[in-house]
């Protein structure tokens, strides 16, 4: 005898359990934006690799500025320029006792110096009062050289980026399992890294069905309503980290359905339809799927199931063509699509992923509200607010209405009240998933 009701605990477990992370592969770093760590990266080159000066100024040594001041400057030598992206002074040239080089941000602090002294610090060579900025290369003297006059001291390592002071060579720079944003790859490209052992970002279709969907920007006729779900699930799967494919909303008829997922599967890791999952005349995601395995995997194929969950009851599961590509089916009002999502696809686009962490962080949260919120007995009810962290309160948006999409647009937590809770008053805790 089949069962005639499923936990959100349940229907949730069975997606993870099938689900397995995408097989590593070596991409370039820019193409590994988003994508998940498979190897611990380690320092083989020192960042900085070499001394560097952090400020445009002069290089000296400490003995020879030591109580410099703008009434009694320290008078130096220049004995040269060094520029970011030289190899600094001649070889046979070192900062000697008197003598100072003249340096750019960025450029390695020559041998003999031990301090940079920025260039305000100084006449900047021009035997006036405080410069307040470098001079500019055609502008300075044949070979940089001449005087300068420092007006204040410096101590050991002043304004000097030290070698190895930010990675060590044999430093773990990224460990296994972490999501390459930005600063990441910024790392990487600074320690010389081409690039790096990823699990690649999941493909997910996304379409949805009903006869009765009109895309944005045409116009409505009788009975029409706009395609918000695809829209709204290809952006939550973005969100996720996926790379996403939206296709137009199919008709309600099985055979096209069936058809149309067929073609999506060369490019597809999961696949979420929405619509057409429910016990009505016109279900065409349940007709066209529920017959449909996968001859030689056992177990496969799409099941539909009824959940103990408001909003979302009606849900799909299963895996689809010779690949087993997980397939996801949600229902077709547009906030129980997208609680939905939320409560099962995301974790599964981010197993897929490699992460370990799959879901949204959750928070206790103090409810405010004119009354009480009731919830059918029996079901975990998804209702949408607005959090307070400072506060640590909720407040309900919009009703429990799983078509009011508008409320849905106000919302950044999901108020979750617990199956065996029908009444919730204000002022009691509960739990929030926060959606942003």
């Amino acid at each position: 005898m089949s069962r005639t009701i499923w936990s959100v605990d349940e229907h949730l477990d069975d997606i993870l359990a099938s689900v397995r992370p995408l097989e590593p592969i070596e991409l370039q770093l820019p193409d590994a934006q988003g994508c998940v760590l498979v190897k611990d990266v380690v320092v083989e080159v020192a960042l900085p690799p070499f001394d560097n000066s952090s400020m445009d100024g002069y290089a000296v040594r400490i003995a020879d500025v030591e109580g410099a001041s703008e009434e009694f400057p320290a008078v130096l030598t220049v004995i040269g320029d060094v520029a970011a992206g030289s190899a600094g002074l001649a070889d046979d040239q070192v900062v000697g006792p008197g003598q100072a080089a003249r340096i750019m941000t960025g450029a390695p602090l020559p041998a003999g110096a031990e301090a940079v002294v920025p260039v305000e610090w100084t006449d900047g060579g021009t035997g006036e009062g405080p410069a307040a900025a470098m001079r500019a290369h055609s502008d300075a003297p044949e070979d940089a050289t001449g005087e300068v006059r420092v007006h204040r001291p410096v101590l050991a390592g002043a304004h000097v980026r030290e070698r190895g002071s930010d990675v060590k060579p044999g430093d773990l720079a990224l460990a296994a399992g972490s999501v390459v944003g930005p600063p990441q790859i910024g790392l990487l490209a600074a320690i010389g890294c081409a690039t790096v052992v990823v699990r690649p970002r999941p493909r997910v279709v996304v379409l949805s069905t009903g006869s009765e969907l009109v895309q944005p920007g045409e116009q409505l006729t009788g009975g029409q309503i706009y395609d918000s779900n695809s829209f709204a699930l290809t952006a939550a799967a973005r969100d996720a980290g996926a790379i996403a494919y939206r296709v137009g909303a199919v008709a309600d008829d099985a055979e096209t359905l069936r058809a149309t997922i067929e073609d999506q599967l060369i490019r597809a890791d999961i696949v979420v339809t929405t619509g057409g999952v429910s016990v009505g005349a016109y279900d065409v995601v349940k007709e066209a799927l529920s017959s449909v395995g996968d001859e030689d995997e056992p177990g496969g194929g799409v099941e539909f199931r009824k959940l103990a969950m408001q909003p979302g009851k009606p849900q799909g599961f299963g895996s689809i063509g010779p690949d087993h590509t997980p397939l996801l089916a949600l229902p077709g009002n547009p906030v129980s699509s997208y609680v939905s999502f939320e409560l099962f696809v995301r974790p599964a686009i981010r197993a897929l992923m490699g992460l370990t962490d799959v879901h949204r962080p959750t928070a206790r949260a103090r409810l405010t509200a004119e009354k009480a919120l009731t919830s059918p007995d029996g079901r975990r009810q998804f209702l949408r607010g607005r959090y307070d962290a400072e506060a640590g309160t909720v407040t309900p948006v919009g009703g429990s209405g799983s078509h009011l999409i508008a409320a849905l647009a106000q919302a950044d937590v999901l108020i979750v009240v617990p199956e065996d809770v029908t009444s919730v008053e204000p002022g009691t805790e509960t739990d929030v998933v926060l959606l942003g």
